[in-house]
């Protein structure tokens, strides 16, 4: 009996936080672009909670492609499939990873934000493992599949340099053999370097990208908090992407103050290293944009003092102005709570069509902390001269059904050499595919 109340006490613990906290009073597009409008925060007893429950997709139902594009399931069956490499033969890896386990914390805060996470989905055990996805005829569909890696921890970011094959786990960088066309990776992982982890590990997605030139390696750290609340001494090293030499596994700190920086990309035009960077919680349905910007080598971009440039948290003890005054505000606003996390560069020889043609996919996984919900959907934004320019454009969405259920959520996104932009979806379990519409 205990056993069947607990599912219901919940969902109506869920629908009774649902209706407690604030409302946005601006659009997403108002919170977007290069200069976005931040209003005043706001504050509550309670955040704002409006969670989509995960549903999954029916049967025959998929995301809605933009005019001029089609979209049609790569593979499916996936096990909550998080992040996509494209190997240079085509093959196509995917991160099959959820959160490690953590000791429970206690409080309210911690209890909504497992409430959050069961009925957004992503309260089932990791994989821990990369499946390769073969479509040997290209008809846009993989007809094979092989576990590539197994037994790692909550991996995430992947690379290939050469013969080199490299996985962030989410406590550390290991170095793998690789054979073009090989299916499976049997020889053990050598240790590249660590990453900060640890029991509580909050933020546990390590997302990684090599050099254009082959000798470095630069992995994204996520903050353990949403603005330092279990103290700053469990932020060190975090909120930060690295910089991590190939060669002898020295790491430094490449740029700080970004508190869940996630996808990675190189801007031809300009050789600039792009994150998409999720922001803080709890101040308001319209606080604060999550955004990209390009990186500057020791730049600190405000986390958690500020926000997008120089806007004080005063939630945050004891202030730091001389921090205040060395953040860099982001160049480019995703939008309040879209939780924007796939980040790929798509030019005109990927073959999208011309509104697709120069710019930035991003995967937004969809808010928690808003109402009414944004993100749950794949954006494009144009790029002139290796610089954003206009609003996001929608290239896949439908993710939340009439009942504001999530049929899916799209994370890693990634081109397929062959014409087409890959999509994980994480509560579809299976990988999209989207392609110029004949």
């Amino acid at each position: 009996m205990h056993r069947r109340l607990v599912p219901s006490l919940v969902l109506a613990l869920a629908t009774m936080l649902a209706g407690c906290g604030e409302q946005a009073t601006r659009t997403v597009e108002q919170g977007s672009g290069p200069s976005p409008q931040l209003p005043p925060p706001r504050e509550g007893w309670l955040p704002t909670v409006n969670i989509a429950p995960a549903r999954g997709w029916a049967e025959g139902a998929a995301p809605v492609a933009a005019p001029g594009l089609a979209v049609q399931s790569f593979a499916a069956g996936l096990e909550h499939p998080r992040w996509i490499t494209v190997l240079p033969n085509g093959d196509v890896l995917v991160a099959e990873s959820n959160a490690p386990p953590k000791p429970e914390e206690r409080g309210l805060r911690a209890w909504v934000m497992g409430l959050v996470m069961r009925r957004a989905g992503a309260g089932v055990p990791s994989a821990d493992r990369i499946t390769l996805l073969r479509d040997a005829d290209g008809d846009g569909i993989a007809e094979q599949r092989a576990v590539f890696l197994s037994g790692l921890r909550s991996p995430f970011g992947m690379a290939l340099v050469g013969g080199d094959f490299y996985v962030a786990n989410t406590d550390g960088i290991l170095r793998f053999p690789y054979q073009p066309g090989q299916l499976s990776i049997t020889a053990p992982g050598t240790p590249l370097a660590p990453l900060p982890a640890g029991p509580r590990n909050h933020h546990w997605t390590k997302s990684l990208i090599a050099s254009p030139d082959g000798t470095r390696l630069y992995a994204t750290v996520g903050s353990n908090s949403n603005v330092g609340e279990n103290g700053l001494e469990a932020e060190e090293g975090r909120a930060a992407v690295w910089e991590i030499e190939r060669a002898s596994g020295r790491a430094r700190l490449y740029a700080s103050g970004l508190r869940n920086p996630n996808g990675l990309m190189w801007v031809p035009a300009t050789g600039a290293l792009w994150t998409t960077v999720n922001e803080r919680d709890e101040i308001g349905s319209d606080l604060v944009p999550d955004y990209m910007t390009s990186l500057r080598d020791g730049g600190f971009y405000g986390w958690p003092w500020s926000y997008f440039g120089q806007h004080v948290d005063a939630r945050v003890q004891p202030p730091r102005p001389d921090r205040v005054a060395q953040a860099i505000a982001p160049d480019y606003a995703l939008g309040p709570h879209t939780a924007s996390l796939g980040l790929a560069w798509g030019c005109v020889a990927g073959g999208l069509p011309a509104p697709f043609a120069e710019g930035a996919f991003i995967g937004q996984h969809g808010s928690w902390n808003r109402d009414p919900p944004s993100g749950y959907k794949v954006v494009f934004v144009a790029f002139r001269d290796g610089r954003p320019e206009g609003l996001p454009r929608d290239v896949l969405a439908g993710f939340l059904n009439a009942a504001g259920e999530a049929q899916g959520r799209p994370v890693g996104v990634a081109m397929d050499g062959r014409g087409g932009l890959l999509v994980a979806d994480d509560v579809g379990n299976r990988i999209w595919r989207v392609v110029a519409a004949r």
